[in-house]
């Protein structure tokens, strides 16, 4: 027999016993960075500059805590070649590039309705 806690769901199909793991994974994932840097890395590897030329905004402390948080969840992968000068390149694993098509979508839509939201917060210069 399971608890009543264990039985219960908390999202869908989602089994409350897993919802403090879920929500966590979802804090790091789904935050701004992580979903722009996943977003970019969709047409193959880039280097840790190009990241920061493409992820506006950002900076390099921030960038930098993103891909060691992004590649200890398994998402992202850095490869350093042995080069001069040291050349080294972030890459999406599998794991990565199975999340690509929802952070992808998210990042669209908010690029999609940017305008009509900064008309519903009273924000429009125009």
């Amino acid at each position: 027999m399971t608890s009543t806690a264990e039985s219960a769901k908390a999202c869908g199909d989602l089994p409350v016993v897993h919802g403090d793991f879920v929500r966590d994974v979802l804090d790091r994932v789904g935050d701004k960075w992580s979903l722009l840097v996943i977003a970019n890395l969709r047409d193959g590897p880039l280097r840790y500059s190009q990241l920061h030329q493409v992820v506006p905004g950002i900076s390099q402390r921030m960038l930098t805590l993103t891909l060691r948080q992004l590649g200890e969840d398994g998402l992202i992968v850095r490869t350093a070649h042995a080069e001069v000068p040291p050349r080294v390149e972030y890459t999406l694993t599998p794991l990565g590039d199975s999340l690509l098509r929802t952070a992808t979508a998210l990042v669209e839509w908010a690029s999609d309705h940017h305008a009509e939201i900064l008309r519903n917060r009273g924000l429009s210069r125009g």
